[in-house]
């Protein structure tokens, strides 16, 4: 396999940074393996089997703790009326840790337990670092520990990949059509949905749509449902706000079933601030978990920044990747903040236009090299998981394979593409657009790494924001969007988002990615309960009844994302890069080819064209999606079930403003 150095020129000058970095994520792996004693990463990785809350081979119970400047550690809970009680004390057991067995002490499933930690000069309740269950009072809202250990633990129905069962359903993603959700805002009702909500009403719609990737947010415990679950306390942790560890087994089997792979939004780019909740100053020390000083504080997010230099730490991390594709039989995780992560100003107000920044003293090294061996952790649990970076830096080898000298993602996010769109739709009348500019910013891609393109996800639709329908369409999506009503904004709305949509995935490099409910154009933006908005679920919820609706025109968006994903689905759309045919300027017109698909894009706002010739592989091209079609909100000015001849190598189309034609290369010239 070549080096990133040698498939990228500009690259060469960093010929020895790029197997630098190599070579330290290869020297912290085997400094691991020495540590813990195991043959491979994966074999070595097993905090998460050590510290916490365990039962015993005897059927009692251990606790153990890592708090290297505690003085004195009580396990307390409902048990015990809360007491810090000698019974229940832990003891010191070198090297930072503590420990209690419990055999002879009660302990059941459902009792809440929380640490007392002492430090010198101090002490406070603490949640165990290695927690995988906790509650919250719904009365003085405090959060608890809560022992888990139900009497029919959840049994899995199919089998996942990760556990190497022969002949199972192997969930291979190298071009995920990735659905992004949120359990808890799933539900049009006004409430937080559940697992069992969701399995049951949007799961279905997924498969529906033929998505065949759940991209699943705010899994981590987090004390701010209105974080958006990027505030994490509690690592181990499902949040219990959706349900119980069974009831999210039970969707991720379900899922499963249908062929459908299931990843997590995984936060490990900072942790929440809190100190009762979450790792701030555990035992004491402002810098147990995260780097000392003002580095160990977010400026941005008021959260705190972990320590990826320090083996504990960095055990740490990597035992929570393992915990969730082995607890949960995930399919991997797209990392968050991995910008935040990769750089020590956090990628704040940096201009990423050079490669010296790359692997520059502002790089966090410690950071790089912990990304490196998560990925590599990760392959090891699962070979066929999918890890996706949320990084917009465009880090060289971020998503290239260890041995091209990479950091190992499978996959990066085309995050720019999103950010083309609404300043084009900000700043300039879609009369104005270059397809030329347009091509250009959704082809610009690294060759050597794969990336998965989208128009909008959870992002574009947070607070003060607005979702790309909403943006074309404003106060008319209101009262203009029933059939009968052929008010201009919104047909062109309807039009743009159907062409948006379709030329963003047309052109992404490896895989798709849509937010929950933006497939029908949702409404509005999306805001959790909170204060300023009197705890109102107006805008923490799906309206899926918009879509199922046949009076109005969403239904026919949701026809047309349908349409779109079971075609990208049916042609191994990515599978082959595009390539450009034309781009006409002063017509408005894309026209490009993939694999054996053409796709011909009129941007026009009023002038359709008649005999427009393109220059295609000779044969007999069949039409596949017509973005006018009345099924799709259109006005069905292209007939139907067209064979189009171009024996002589080209092609000749009636292109209709603000219309998209896919044809396929039915018949090859002999």
């Amino acid at each position: 396999m070549k080096k990133i150095y040698e498939t990228d020129p500009w690259l060469a000058p960093f010929k020895d940074a790029v197997e630098e970095r190599c070579a330290r994520i290869d020297a912290a792996e085997r400094a691991i393996i020495s540590h813990c004693g195991g043959r491979t990463l994966r074999d070595s990785i097993n905090n998460h089997l050590y510290y916490g809350l365990h039962r015993t081979p005897s059927g009692g119970w251990v606790i153990r703790e890592w708090a290297p400047n505690a003085t004195r550690i009580f396990l307390i809970g409902d048990f015990n009326n809360w007491h810090r009680s000698p019974s229940y004390a832990l003891s010191p057991t070198g090297s930072g840790n503590w420990e209690l067995y419990l055999d002879g002490l009660f302990l059941g499933h459902g009792d809440l337990y929380k640490l007392y930690i002492e430090w010198p000069g101090g002490g406070g309740e603490r949640i165990p670092a290695y927690c995988t269950r906790l509650v919250q009072d719904p009365d003085t809202k405090v959060f608890s520990a809560q022992v888990w250990d139900p009497p029919h633990p959840y049994r899995w129905v199919h089998p996942w990949s990760g556990d190497g069962t022969p002949g199972g359903k192997r969930l291979s993603r190298p071009h995920p059509l990735v659905y992004e959700c949120h359990v808890g805002m799933s539900s049009e009702r006004p409430e937080v949905a559940t697992f069992d909500s969701f399995r049951e009403e949007v799961l279905p719609r997924v498969k529906a749509l033929g998505y065949d990737t759940l991209q699943i947010m705010a899994l981590q415990e987090h004390p701010y449902y209105g974080s958006f679950g990027y505030q994490v306390s509690n690592f181990f942790a499902l949040s219990s706000r959706f349900g119980t560890p069974e009831q999210f087994k039970r969707l991720v089997d379900a899922a499963h079933g249908e062929g459908i792979a299931v990843v997590m939004d995984m936060v490990q780019s900072h942790s929440v601030d809190n100190e009762n909740e979450g790792l701030s100053r555990f035992d004491g020390r402002d810098d147990l978990y995260f780097y000392p000083g003002p580095q160990g504080h977010h400026p941005a997010w008021g959260s705190r920044c972990f320590d990826y230099g320090k083996p504990e730490v960095v055990r740490f991390l990597l035992s929570c990747c393992k915990f969730w594709l082995e607890e949960y039989h995930l399919d991997g995780f797209r990392f968050d903040g991995v910008t935040s992560m990769l750089y020590w100003d956090h990628g704040l107000g940096r201009d990423f236009s050079g490669y010296d920044v790359y692997f520059g003293d502002g790089v966090d090294a410690n950071a790089v090299t912990y990304l490196g061996l998560a990925n590599r952790l990760v392959r090891q649990v699962d070979p066929l998981a999918v890890t996706i970076a949320e990084d917009v830096s465009g880090m060289p080898g971020l998503a290239a394979p260890a041995a091209a000298g990479g950091i190992g993602f499978g996959f990066r996010l085309s995050m720019g593409v999103a950010d083309c769109w609404i300043k084009w739709i900000k700043e300039r009348p879609d009369e104005t657009w270059s397809p030329g500019e347009m091509w250009y910013e959704l082809t610009n891609k690294r060759s050597d790494e794969k990336t998965v393109g989208y128009a909008e996800c959870h992002d574009q639709a947070l607070v003060g924001d607005k979702t790309l329908l909403f943006r074309l369409l404003d106060k008319a999506m209101y009262d203009e969007m029933d059939l009968g009503s052929r008010d201009p904004v919104v047909d062109r709305g309807i039009a743009l988002h159907k062409l948006i949509r379709l030329v963003t995935m047309a052109t992404a490099g490896d895989g798709y990615l849509n937010f929950m409910g933006n497939e029908f154009g949702h409404p509005e933006w999306i805001d959790f309960p909170r204060e300023g908005n009197g705890w109102s679920f107006a805008h923490a919820r799906r309206q899926w009844s918009l879509a199922d609706d046949p009076a109005l025109r969403y239904r026919g968006l949701q026809s047309f994302d349908r349409a779109m994903v079971r075609l990208a689905r049916r042609r191994n759309l990515f599978s082959a890069p595009p390539v450009r045919i034309r781009c006409d300027e002063d017509k408005k017109l894309l026209v490009f080819r993939r694999k054996d698909l053409i796709f011909a894009m009129n941007f026009h706002p009023d002038a359709s064209f008649t005999d427009e010739a393109f220059e295609v592989p000779a044969g007999t091209y069949v039409k596949e999606l017509d973005s006018d079609d009345t099924a799709f909100g259109g006005f069905g000015r292209l007939a139907t079930d067209t064979r189009h001849d171009a024996t002589d190598g080209l092609l000749r189309l009636y292109l209709p403003s603000r219309c998209a034609l896919v044809l396929r290369l039915e018949k090859k010239k002999m």
